[in-house]
């Protein structure tokens, strides 16, 4: 006897989701039942909401932040700090940095962070953008590396470092340390001796 199985759609779907980032095949199966059978389920919104983000998004081809029809909310701001500049490493990492309101500069998203494991090399990140940024400034800027703490966001850090030193620009990297609530008992030694080196006075 056959065993039973979805039908091919059902299938196509589940195969589609499987390919979502942190989607296994068991998450799969369930959000693809829930959107055919879930009467909160509106898979033709869906589709439709998909479609227009997917039209009408592109990178911002000054700071590769999310532009919708090329018009960048970031670059069209004229109450931003020109003054500084702050590289992060993906779009999405510009929103925390919003959200806490602490950064009224401009940013510059490389697009990843150097991974010799994933095949990511310099040429692969907008770092000749960020460099032709710097150079037409009309004075020097502040750069802030607000790169990732694992080993591929301190080799990004180090070879923009490399990069920038001696052009019109002051070099700054974000300090990393404890999280607000930790505890020592918590921290790893290379996150202890980054917050020991970090501190500042009170």
């Amino acid at each position: 006897m056959a065993q039973a199985d979805f039908p091919e759609p059902v299938k196509s779907l589940i195969a589609e989701l499987k390919r979502l980032p942190g989607v296994g095949p068991r998450s799969a199966e369930r959000i693809a039942v829930w959107l055919l059978q879930s009467p909160k389920a509106d898979a033709p919104a869906l589709a439709v909401a998909l479609n227009h983000a997917k039209a009408s998004i592109v990178a911002c081809p000054a700071c590769g932040f999310f532009a919708v029809h090329g018009s960048c909310q970031l670059c069209d701001d004229p109450k931003r700090d020109d003054l500084t500049l702050c590289v992060v490493e993906q779009a999405t990492d510009v929103l925390p940095l919003e959200r806490c309101g602490a950064f009224r500069g401009r940013y510059h998203c490389l697009g990843g962070k150097l991974s010799p494991l994933d095949r990511v090399a310099p040429e692969d990140l907008r770092i000749p953008a960020l460099l032709r940024r710097i150079d037409a400034a009309p004075v020097a800027l502040e750069v802030i590396l607000a790169l990732g703490a694992d080993v591929e966001g301190e080799a990004t850090a180090n070879y923009l470092a490399g990069l920038l030193r001696g052009r019109k620009c002051r070099i700054s990297r974000i300090a990393q340390g404890l999280p607000a609530g930790g505890g020592l008992e918590h921290a790893d030694e290379l996150t202890l001796l980054r917050a020991i080196q970090g501190r500042r006075g009170i």
